[in-house]
C-alpha cells in the first residue's frame, strides 16, 4: 500500500527548499502525496505563491488561511494559534502516515503541535542549523525534538541534532534540497533573464535579502545601517519581500522608498525558484541577512555580505563576508566583495551545505523508514554525568 504523506509549505522560502523533494514524491509509486498550504502562501500580499504551485503542476490538496493581516509578533503569535485550529481538522480528517515539515518559520510549530497530538510521525528538513539572532533557531530546535526522523544540511547539523538526544538511526545527512535546483533545474542565461525581467547587468548589482531581526525589539532597527550604505554604493539594487514577520511591512516600506528615489533600484514581491537561482547567479553580490547568502550562494560562488545578528552561528563558506549593523562597516565589506581578486578566489568553491541530490535521499528515506511504534516512541540517550 502507497503510505500517505502530507507535506506542510507556508511561504515561497520554504517551497523554494522543497520543490524537488515534492517533485520526486510525486514520481514515487509508493508514495500518496499531499501538500498542504497555509500562512503566506494564501496572502495577495506576499504574493499569492500557492498559485505558482499549481503552475508548476503540483496539486494543493488543502489550504489552511491562518495569517493575521498584522506587522507586530502579537499577531505573528496569534497566527500560531489560528494556523493550529485549522490544522487540527485539516490532519485529522487527512491522518497521514507521516508528515513533512522543513526549516525553521515560527508557523510550523503549528503543524508539528497537531502533528503530536494526533500521534503523526513527523520528518524534519535543516534541522541541527544555528541562527542565533532570529526566533527560528529556538523554532528549529524545538521541530527538532518534536520529529521523527531528521535530514540535516550538513555532517555538523547532524551532529548537533544527536548531541540533543535524538538517536542516530533518525538522522541522515542529505544536504539542503533547494540546491537541487542547482543540478535540476534550467537556470536563465543572463540575455533571456535581462528581457524576461527587464534589468540590465552591464552596471554591478546586488540582490538585497533582508529579514526582521526578530530577536531584537525592534526588528528592523538593523536595517538602517544597511539604507543608508546602499545610499553610498553606486550599485543596482534589487530588492526581494521579507518574511512575513514582525517588521516586515516597514521593511517593505523602507526598500519602497529607495526603489523610487534610486534609477534602475527593483522590488521583487516573489520570485519563482529558478527567476531566483538565475538572478542570484547573475547578480555581483548578495547583501543582507538571509540564509539564502550562506547557503545557496556558495554554489555560484557569488560573495555575499552578512549583516548582523540574524544569522549569527551558521556555518559558511569563504564566499561569506561578515558585517556588524553599521554602515561603514557594511560598505566596507562590500567594496572587499566587488574586488575582482576577491571574486576570483572564489572560483571552484565547494558549498559546505551540499551538491544538489538532496532529494533523492530525502525521498529514498521517506519511502522506506518503518512506520508504527518504534518510529512513533523515542529512546532517550543514556545521560552523562555532569560535574
Amino acid at each position: 500500500m502507497k503510505r500517505m504523506i502530507a507535506a506542510i509549505t507556508t511561504s515561497r522560502a520554504d517551497y523554494n527548499h522543497l520543490y524537488w523533494p515534492l517533485r520526486a514524491m510525486t514520481a514515487c509509486d509508493e508514495i500518496d502525496l499531499r501538500i498542504v498550504a497555509m500562512g503566506p502562501h494564501l496572502s495577495p500580499e506576499f504574493g499569492n505563491t500557492a498559485s505558482e504551485m499549481e503552475k508548476d503542476g503540483l496539486r494543493i490538496d488543502a489550504r489552511v488561511e491562518c495569517l493575521l493581516s498584522s506587522d507586530t509578533d502579537v499577531g505573528m503569535a496569534k497566527t500560531i494559534g489560528v494556523a493550529t485550529l485549522g490544522l487540527a481538522d485539516c490532519l485529522g480528517q487527512m491522518r497521514p502516515d507521516l508528515m513533512l515539515l522543513i526549516a525553521d518559520r515560527y508557523e510550523f510549530l503549528a503543524p508539528a503541535a497537531v502533528g503530536l497530538a494526533l500521534r503523526i510521525p513527523m520528518a524534519h528538513i535543516e534541522g541541527g542549523e544555528i541562527s542565533e539572532g532570529a526566533i527560528d533557531d529556538t523554532v528549529r530546535n524545538a521541530l527538532t525534538k518534536m520529529c521523527h526522523v531528521h535530514f540535516t544540511s550538513t555532517t555538523m547539523a547532524r551532529d548537533r541534532v544527536i548531541a540533543i538526544g535524538e538517536e542516530a538511526w533518525r538522522v541522515h545527512h542529505t544536504g539542503a534540497p533547494s540546491l537541487d535546483h542547482l543540478r535540476k533545474s534550467r537556470l536563465l542565461d543572463r540575455a533571456e533573464l535581462e528581457r524576461r525581467m527587464n534589468l540590465d547587468f552591464s552596471r554591478p548589482s546586488a540582490l538585497i535579502t533582508c529579514h526582521p531581526t526578530t530577536m531584537l525589539p525592534d526588528t528592523i532597527s538593523e536595517a538602517d545601517s544597511l539604507f543608508a550604505a546602499l545610499d553610498r554604493l553606486q550599485l543596482q539594487c534589487l530588492f526581494c519581500y521579507p518574511n512575513a514577520d514582525a517588521g516586515s511591512r516597514a521593511l517593505i516600506a523602507r526598500a519602497e522608498a529607495f526603489v523610487k528615489a534610486h534609477d534602475g533600484a527593483r522590488l521583487f514581491v516573489n520570485l519563482p525558484a529558478v527567476e531566483y537561482w538565475s538572478l542570484l547567479r547573475e547578480t555581483t553580490v548578495l547583501i543582507g541577512n538571509s540564509s539564502s547568502g550562506i547557503m545557496e550562494a556558495a554554489s555560484f560562488g557569488i560573495p555575499a555580505v552578512n549583516i548582523g545578528i540574524r544569522q549569527r552561528g551558521r556555518e559558511y563558506g569563504r564566499n561569506v563576508l561578515h558585517a556588524k549593523s553599521d554602515a561603514d562597516a557594511i560598505e566596507k565589506a562590500v567594496l572587499r566583495a566587488l574586488d575582482p581578486a576577491f571574486r576570483d578566489s572564489l572560483q571552484g568553491m565547494q558549498n559546505p551545505y551540499g551538491d544538489g541530490c538532496a532529494s533523492e535521499k530525502i525521498v529514498e528515506v521517506l519511502r522506506s523508514v518503518e512506520l508504527g511504534q518504534k518510529l512513533l516512541i523515542k529512546k532517550a540517550p543514556p545521560l552523562s554525568r555532569v560535574s
